[in-house]
């Protein structure tokens, strides 16, 4: 009986086994009023969680999430960190994508192809990301590339961030008035304020994060701060942590008894449980090159509770670095991050066989940021001397409808001597080129600066001014690849990046003020022999606006439709549900259960994608289905369930072509 079913797995595994496996995700963007720092506020809350569930999936997997707008103002989602191989048409941010209107939804779709690590997500427009729908992505390494480090005994995500008790609304409100925002009101670990080790600047009754370990165990920390502008030092009391891994690259593991995490950047940490637990212990964020003295009040604290735990945490919280004023030793941290060159990522390769320092280089741009500046009497911030104004109509969409006029391909690859002006200027890049850019910050505060749909080399970074000759410090060795990196104020950095990924990318500062005000642009990447293999045609369910808006059929969803293994099991849900009723019916009462039981378990299937996924794609499958279909009491239960199967697949495509679906 095994045999015979192994060999009907093995006839259906070739109907879906071409399709890397689906995870599927359906969001729902709401308000909700919670009171992190003492004070009721409007949040926007994914699922009715704040902060976000985690979006958990695996190297080369495809994502599928359905995103409802429960908001009051349009909305756009971005996954960043994901490249989106191929598809920037996933990308979520106004340059890429129409937003999804109150009241509407739309399916993204994308594969997170050769990519593994820590990862965020959060809403792009009208400066909603300061109040919440962000949330951690972890992508798992398949189970054939061993991970550079034992096992660690528990995954921990910690989300972290300044925060104000303003609205996005009024914020946005703010900076519109000419005004910028201020010290923020405090900073939240995992969405929650402060526990209360000071009775002066903690309110009593705040609620906060208590993460629980167990004595001698290592956990994998994953750090993420989706703050507004702010730079935070994270350390936890007594305990040291190891660097293993940044956005998506393993790192050479080093120990450091705290760490600068700029915003917009993900790291994770090994931290072992040494201590001896006579009390519980402090795990501190708070605010970095700042007066601290003034700053006193941002500072997140959470809990760190040991099983065998004698106390609450008390006493001073553990000192931040002592460097406020000495910015060229805290570079030495950033600095020190290396790639571990032999251990694999998403691929068996080791990730020091692309030799980035051997490669000749075939544009440099330099981009120079400045403090904001008044342009016709609005505050607004740039580089190069351009304030970003957003598209009406997507970049990519408006090239393949022949708009006119969308924006302009002339942003200068270096500071230019004239007034500063507000423009759609956008960068010209060369597919398949190998591109240098060093981001130049004038500017008096620290910047993240942000590339959709790539990791860059993060080569060199340095105070002054840069020159020709600063390429003469360059790590062309082992340096870390990422999507976010910090720029000093008075200071630059310089990556370099391999342009292979067709599409229009941004290219942003992640500070959300700035952004807010002008600081990004995008790089259009353009294959002229494109054949359809290195960029993928618009989704189905694309979204127009703009100059395209006739284009866009009325209706109260927006979900993509393309014929793949996933939606044919969705669909087939319903046609093994009608047969497995059916023959219910038909049969004696052994039988009868055997169907029942088969009806069940593939809606329990096609839902959510479990077990299938597993025994066609994995080599440990049989072992899987054995133990998740309990439910089948005996082979022959579940060889009446691929016999239906089977069947259903025969019938599916005309069933489809007569729902409309195919």
């Amino acid at each position: 009986m095994a045999l015979l079913l192994l060999l009907h797995i093995a006839l259906l595994s070739t109907l879906c086994a071409a399709d890397d496996p689906y995870v599927s995700y359906d969001f729902k963007l709401s308000y909700i009023t919670v009171s992190p720092l003492g004070v009721p506020q409007r949040v926007i809350a994914v699922n009715g969680a704040f902060p976000g569930p985690v979006v958990n999936t695996t190297t080369n997997y495809n994502v599928v999430i359905n995103v409802h707008n429960q908001l009051d103002e349009d909305l756009l989602m971005t996954w960043s960190g994901i490249q989106m191989r191929r598809n920037s048409w996933q990308d979520g941010v106004l340059g890429t994508n129409c937003p999804i209107h109150p009241k509407r939804n739309f399916t993204y779709q994308f594969q997170v192809k050769d990519q593994i690590g820590s990862f965020i997500y959060f809403p792009s427009l009208n400066f909603q990301r300061a109040s919440g729908g962000f949330g951690p992505i972890v992508i798992n390494n398949r189970k054939i590339i061993a991970i550079p480090f034992a096992q660690p005994d528990g995954d921990i995500v910690v989300v972290v961030g300044d925060w104000y008790t303003k609205t996005n609304t009024a914020l946005r409100a703010t900076l519109d008035s000419g005004e910028e925002l201020g010290m923020p009101d405090g900073v939240l670990i995992n969405g929650k304020g402060p526990y209360r080790y000071n009775s002066t600047l903690v309110p009593d009754g705040i609620e906060y994060e208590t993460i629980n370990v167990d004595p001698g165990k290592t956990y994998r920390f994953r750090v993420h701060n989706v703050g507004v502008s702010t730079s935070l030092n994270f350390r936890i009391e007594g305990h040291n942590l190891l660097l293993v891994e940044t956005e998506g690259r393993y790192t050479m593991q080093q120990n450091f008894t705290s760490f600068d995490i700029h915003v917009g950047q993900s790291y994770s940490f090994l931290v072992t449980m040494d201590q001896n637990a006579t009390k519980d212990y402090y795990i501190v964020a708070s605010a970095r090159f700042v007066n601290e003295s003034v700053w006193e009040r941002v500072t997140g604290v959470a809990v760190l509770h040991y099983s065998n735990s004698k106390g609450p945490a008390t006493g001073p919280l553990p000192v931040a670095p002592s460097d406020i004023y000495n910015q060229w030793s805290a570079m030495n941290q950033p600095r020190a991050i290396r790639q571990n060159t032999t251990a694999s990522g998403a691929r068996p390769n080791p990730q020091g066989s692309f030799h980035y320092g051997s490669i000749n280089v075939t544009d440099t741009y330099v981009i120079r940021s400045l403090p904001l500046v008044r342009i016709d009497g609005k505050l607004r911030a740039t580089l190069n001397g351009i304030s970003f104004v957003e598209p009406n109509t997507p970049i990519r969409l408006a090239d393949l409808h022949n708009v006119k006029g969308a924006y302009k391909l002339d942003f200068p690859n270096k500071p230019l001597d004239r007034s500063p002006k507000m423009d759609r200027s956008i960068i010209n890049a060369t597919y398949k080129g190998f591109m240098e850019v060093i981001l130049q910050n004038n500017d008096t505060k620290i910047l993240s600066f942000h590339m959709d749909g790539y990791a860059f080399f993060v080569v060199g970074m340095d105070f002054g001014v840069w020159t020709e000759n600063s390429r003469s410090i360059y790590n062309k060795w082992d340096t870390i690849s990422r999507c976010t990196t910090e720029v000093y104020p008075g200071g630059w950095t310089a990556v370099l990046i391999s342009l292979d990924n067709v599409g229009v990318w941004n290219l942003r500062v992640e500070n959300l003020d700035r952004w807010y005000l002008g600081q990004e642009t995008y790089m259009r990447i353009v294959n002229p022999e494109e054949n359809g293999k290195t960029e993928m045609a618009p989704p189905d369910n694309v979204l127009y606006c703009g100059a395209l808006q006739s284009l866009q059929k009325e209706s109260e969803s927006s979900a993509a439709m393309p014929l793949h293994c996933d939606n044919s099991k969705l669909l087939l849900t319903l046609v093994i549900t009608v047969l497995a009723f059916i023959s219910s019916f038909s049969q004696n009462d052994g039988h009868r259960f055997r169907v029942r039981s088969c009806g069940a378990w593939f809606f329990l299937l096609g839902l959510k994608s479990s077990v299938f996924d597993r025994f066609l794609l994995d080599a440990e499958g049989f072992e899987a289905l054995e133990t998740q279909s309990l439910s089948l009491k005996a082979d022959g239960d579940l060889l009446v369930c691929l016999d239906l199967y089977a069947l259903g697949v025969n019938l599916l495509p005309a069933l489809g072509r007569a729902v409309g679906v195919f």
